[in-house]
């Protein structure tokens, strides 16, 4: 099933954030050491919402929670990825891909595109790195350069698209240097040079790249069931469109049409705990600003009237009289951010709300 939906602007009230440490500027690196994501204090008079990235993938450290938690803040929120990871050959190579610009720029937050520069062996494999770290000083400027700059988080990020040849080239730079100065061997440059060498033709090419590489990932995923999932309906692809005509590809756990009805299901499951852990839940609730909204929801130029619906599944143990106080306190804002912001959320076979 393809649904087709368009979104013009987003509306949205988190309740799930978390309380933010702040920091100062000249503290960034104390600060990225610690906090996931944080109140950076810039002068006396401005702040900066900051999250940031372990990698360009979206699959890893549960980057959307980190963005997440600084939606709440009234101010402007930026979020740190590097244009790539390498880990080492025996680890993984992520690139950043447009379609992770696109969802951030969606939910107002501006994109700090950094690189990593220095790293330590890995202790359990011969070529592999790991606790990598920003270019720090990059980024602070990249900081000061944003809190001067007037326009929405959609412009900055497409003029952050237009840097990403200068800062491939100091991330593989920087790579060279990591790897001889550890001794250990990365993935090969060449290959990583032609990634490299297409972002240089401009942000027209790089979208292109980046929405087919994403519009082939949302094939296989819609086709490629976790054993661990749970799931009633079938798994679809939901392609959003946005005032400017650009193309995002997602995909939706679960679908379900009843009559001029479509339900659309981000499903998160846990096998050892009473309810998936709240980096999960956040992980959902980003699906949910999506999906709460989707305008113009059609599936085969049909309009359906489309609900969205969180779906916490559990090995089959929940029981709210074994929630501990915080995972109380978890449904009791997850339940007031639903009926907030117009989403259902189902435990099991059960609505919470």
């Amino acid at each position: 099933m393809d649904i087709i939906a368009k979104i013009t602007g987003i509306k949205y009230t988190p309740f799930l954030c978390r309380k933010l440490n702040v920091f100062n500027l000249k503290d960034i690196n104390e600060a990225i050491s610690k906090d996931a994501t944080f109140i950076l204090k810039v002068d006396d008079k401005s702040q900066i919402a900051i999250s940031w990235w372990v990698s360009a993938k979206r699959t890893r450290s549960y980057p959307y929670a980190r963005v997440y938690d600084s939606l709440f803040f009234s101010g402007k929120k930026a979020t740190i990825i590097p244009i790539l990871k390498d880990e080492g050959k025996e680890g993984d190579r992520d690139f950043l891909q447009w379609d992770t610009v696109s969802l951030m720029s969606l939910l107002g937050t501006y994109v700090i595109i950094g690189y990593y520069n220095d790293a330590i062996p890995s202790s359990r494999y011969k070529n592999k790195i790991t606790e990598q770290r920003f270019d720090t000083n990059f980024i602070k400027n990249e900081i000061i350069n944003l809190m001067s700059y007037q326009s929405d988080a959609l412009h900055w990020n497409l003029s952050q698209i237009d840097n990403v040849g200068e800062i491939g080239k100091k991330a593989l730079q920087s790579y060279a240097k990591i790897s001889k100065k550890l001794r250990i061997e990365m993935h090969s440059m060449k290959s990583a040079e032609k990634r490299i060498q297409e972002l240089m033709k401009g942000k027209e090419s790089f979208m292109d790249l980046s929405r087919n590489l994403a519009h082939k990932a949302q094939q296989r995923e819609s086709i490629t069931i976790q054993p661990k999932e749970k799931l009633r309906g079938s798994k679809s692809s939901i392609t959003i469109k946005n005032y400017l005509g650009g193309l995002y590809y997602f995909t939706s756990d679960e679908v379900e049409i009843k009559n001029n009805e479509i339900f659309l299901i981000e499903a998160k499951h846990t096998e050892k705990n009473n309810i998936p852990s709240i980096g999960d839940i956040k992980d959902g609730l980003i699906k949910m600003i999506l999906f709460t909204n989707l305008e113009d929801v059609k599936v085969s130029n049909r309009n359906y009237k489309h609900f969205p619906i969180l779906k916490l599944t559990t090995n089959g143990s929940f029981k709210i009289d074994k929630l501990n106080n915080s995972q109380k306190e978890l449904l009791t804002l997850l339940t007031k951010e639903a009926k907030m912001n117009g989403f259902k959320v189902m435990i099991d076979k059960k609505f919470l709300v």
